[in-house]
């Protein structure tokens, strides 16, 4: 289950969540916050390394969006 791809996504994916998160905490901006929260929860659950970078860079362009518009 702990492939040295599985493991080095899960890293940068957890660390970029958690700079996501506490640039949302900074900035007060729930989106941010909470879509660093996402990427953290993604890195732990999803078993492939492929799928978690689809899923974390889908949740990056989802707070984008969202910051952008104002949320």
């Amino acid at each position: 289950m702990f492939t040295a791809s599985f493991l080095f996504a899960s890293l940068v994916w957890g660390s970029v969540g958690v700079g996501y998160f506490i640039y949302g905490k900074k900035q007060q901006c729930l989106s941010a916050m909470v879509g660093g929260i996402l990427m953290v929860v993604v890195s732990y659950f999803i078993s492939s390394a492929l799928l978690m970078s689809v899923v974390c860079i889908l949740i990056i362009l989802a707070v984008y969006g969202l910051v952008r518009r104002g949320y």
